[in-house]
């Protein structure tokens, strides 16, 4: 479905993970072919990872007042440059929060969302989920509900990167010194699933079995991750203060990117970089990366071991 007509103004409510936002990409890219133009607010990360979109991501703030305001501030020119904006859906909330849709609706909103945490009635509309399908899929049930159709799901996300992006990993590359043919590893992971760890613990053994193969090694630790980066892989070299859309260069360019369910991985997948995918308790079926070039290693409730991952890692990086 594709609009030609003005397009709609639309403020979208990203969520607050990087896999999620990755993930959301296609229904974003969507609603944008169908005329809306999007005005994004979320975490400050995703003004880089989506750079090359050209959308606007304005940070939300933590206090309901401030989220409030910030909502009020961003519709109230829209509202004087669309005569239809109150009277249609013109906000959309990718999160399933309650307070998702009370900032919406309190800041003077017709927001649309997921008929969740009780919250339908703050709704202008809602669309029932389903629960347990891939987030990917999720996110684009939820467009097709409010464009009341049934596009395909698309098979994977294709992230666009843009050139500002590829100029800084470049940058940051050569600075390192890192020759071509570099591993990246991802050994760090936010939060946990289902109340279980999602790190796999054997990282500092693999990153000794992979420096022999005489190839560099590459991490783009954030600030509180530092002492665990070194510890694992003491002579691998960091990328610092890398942002989001850069790293999703590295990754592309990378013969093998090695993570842990995380937003990295869905962040190597999604821009086509080869991504071996190291899971314990994530559900495939809902969290499993998805790319050209993705192979996934899991064992549970035991984890993979080194010999496993470095054995599924060996023809993946053969020239």
């Amino acid at each position: 479905m594709t609009d030609t007509s003005s397009p709609r103004p639309l403020i979208v409510r990203i969520r607050n993970f990087i896999g999620d936002v990755v993930l959301g990409v296609p229904a974003l890219e969507r609603l944008q072919r169908a005329g809306y133009e999007l005005h994004l607010v979320g975490k400050p990360w995703a003004k880089s990872l989506l750079e090359a979109y050209g959308w606007p991501v304005v940070r939300y703030p933590k206090s309901f007042a401030e989220r409030r305001a910030l909502l009020a501030d961003i519709a109230r020119p829209l509202r004087a440059r669309d005569p239809s904006f109150d009277k249609r859906v013109n906000a959309v909330t990718f999160a399933t929060s309650f307070s998702s849709a009370l900032d919406m609706r309190f800041a003077g909103l017709k927001p649309f969302g997921y008929a969740v945490e009780g919250r339908s009635f703050l709704l202008k509309r809602a669309a029932p989920i389903v629960y347990g399908e891939h987030a990917l899929d999720s996110y684009w049930r939820l467009t097709n509900a409010l464009l009341n159709d049934n596009t395909p799901n698309p098979s994977a996300v294709q992230l666009k990167v843009s050139e500002q992006a590829n100029e800084a990993a470049r940058a940051a590359l050569q600075g390192a010194g890192v020759r071509r043919g570099y591993i990246v590893l991802v050994p760090f992971a936010g939060g946990t699933f289902e109340k279980l760890d999602k790190k796999w613990p054997h990282f500092a053994r693999l990153a000794e079995r992979l420096a022999a193969t005489g190839r560099d090694l590459v991490m783009a630790p954030g600030p509180d991750e530092m002492d665990i980066a070194r510890a694992i892989a003491p002579r691998a070299k960091l990328l610092l203060k890398l942002d989001l859309g850069p790293y999703c260069a590295v990754m592309r360019d990378a013969a093998l990117t090695i993570a842990n369910d995380t937003g990295p991985g869905h962040m190597a997948a999604s821009v086509g970089g080869r991504l071996l995918s190291v899971l314990g308790p994530t559900k495939i079926e809902q969290w499993g990366p998805r790319g050209p070039n993705v192979t996934i290693v899991q064992r549970y409730p035991e984890w993979p071991s080194v010999d496993a991952v470095v054995d599924a890692a060996s023809p993946l990086l053969t020239p």
